[in-house]
């Protein structure tokens, strides 16, 4: 009784063909992170140049006396981020309301709205904010880049 149609593989030929599976799998996932941590930078960069761009329009406008009267203390930076979501009413008949941010963008790396704040009375390198106003933000994360540079001096 001989078999002269067997279909399949033998088992060298799985253990073969697993491992070489195994080994391309394995290459894989390392490229697949750095991907994933390249874009979590890329989109941090990001939503720090587009609150930062926020800010120093709000500074502008209100150097130019564009946004009226500025509480004491402030040097003409907004309070909080929440200012440049909600807007500034600005001065005149129709009262509009002048919008900097449509939102507050998630922080890639803590997945959060928290953002850490400074002043610009703060010192450039504190974790601790005043609360005068919003001079500067930066990532809460303590996590650092492939260079060695901490995300939150970005």
């Amino acid at each position: 009784m001989r078999r002269t149609a067997q279909r399949g593989m033998t088992l060298v030929e799985l253990v073969v063909a697993f491992t070489i599976l195994l080994v391309l799998s394995s290459m894989a996932v390392p490229m697949a992170r750095s991907r994933v941590r390249a874009q979590r930078e890329r989109q941090l960069r990001y939503d720090l140049e587009d609150m930062r761009h926020a800010i120093d329009k709000y500074k502008d406008m209100c150097d130019a006396a564009y946004l009226g009267p500025t509480k004491a203390g402030s040097d003409c930076f907004p309070e909080s981020l929440d200012i440049l979501v909600e807007g500034v009413k600005l001065p005149g008949p129709d009262g509009k309301l002048l919008k900097l941010l449509r939102r507050i963008p998630v922080d890639p790396f803590t997945n959060s709205k928290e953002w850490g704040l400074r002043s610009d009375q703060d010192d450039p390198k504190s974790f601790s904010w005043g609360g005068q106003n919003v001079f500067d933000v930066y990532s809460k994360t303590m996590e650092k880049d492939g260079s060695g540079r901490a995300y939150s001096d970005y």
